[in-house]
C-alpha cells in the first residue's frame, strides 16, 4: 500500500506523515492488494480536515473528517473507512464467499431487499454494471453515482431517493 500524502494551506511534518501513514496503514488488512491511498490534509480558519480516497477496481472508497486537531481528524477518517469497509464486507461475506471487489458489488445488490430502485427516467446521455453503481455510491456517500453501463452500453445515473430507495436515470434513445 502506497500513501500519497499532500497538505493544503498547512505543511505535512514527518511527524503527521508518520502518523498518517501508521493510521492508515491498517485499513491494508482488511482488503487484499491495497495500491495507492491518497490523503489530502487541509486547514481552513481553525478547523483540520482529512480527505482520503482510495481506488479499488473501478470502485472508489472515500472518507473525509473534520476537527479542530489534523490528528484527531486522521484517527477519525480511518475508523470511518474501516467501519465502511466491515460493512460491506461482512454483509456481503454472510451469504456468498466472494473475493473481489466487482463480485462484492454484485452480491450485496441481491442480497438487499430494500432499499431498491423505485422510479426510472430517461436523459439523453452514455454506459458500468448497476450493482456496482449502487455500492459506488454508498461507497462515496453520495446521493448520486453517474456510470457507464456496462449491459447497455450507455451513461446511467443511480441516485438515492429522499425515501431511502434507489432511483436509475438512463439516457433516451
Amino acid at each position: 500500500m502506497k500513501i500519497i500524502l499532500k497538505g493544503r494551506n498547512t505543511e505535512v511534518t514527518p511527524a503527521l506523515r508518520d502518523y498518517a501513514e501508521k493510521r492508515l496503514g491498517k485499513l491494508s488488512k482488511y482488503i487484499e492488494g491495497l495500491g495507492e491511498v491518497y490523503v489530502t490534509l487541509l486547514v481552513e480558519k481553525d478547523r483540520h480536515r482529512v480527505e482520503v480516497t482510495i481506488p479499488l477496481n473501478g470502485l472508489i472508497l472515500r472518507g473525509e473528517e473534520e476537527t479542530s486537531d489534523m490528528y484527531s481528524s486522521i484517527d477519525l477518517v480511518e475508523e470511518k473507512l474501516e467501519k465502511q469497509i466491515e460493512k460491506y464486507k461482512t454483509r456481503i461475506n454472510k451469504k456468498t464467499k466472494t473475493k473481489t471487489i466487482r463480485e462484492m458489488a454484485i452480491a450485496y445488490e441481491y442480497e438487499q431487499d430494500e432499499p431498491r430502485v423505485v422510479r426510472n427516467k430517461k436523459f439523453p446521455l452514455k454506459p458500468m454494471p448497476m450493482e456496482e453503481a449502487i455500492l459506488q455510491m454508498n461507497l462515496l456517500g453520495h446521493n448520486f453515482f453517474v456510470f457507464s453501463n456496462g449491459e447497455t452500453e450507455e451513461v446511467n445515473v443511480i441516485y438515492r431517493r429522499k425515501d431511502g430507495n434507489y432511483g436509475l436515470i438512463e439516457p433516451e434513445v
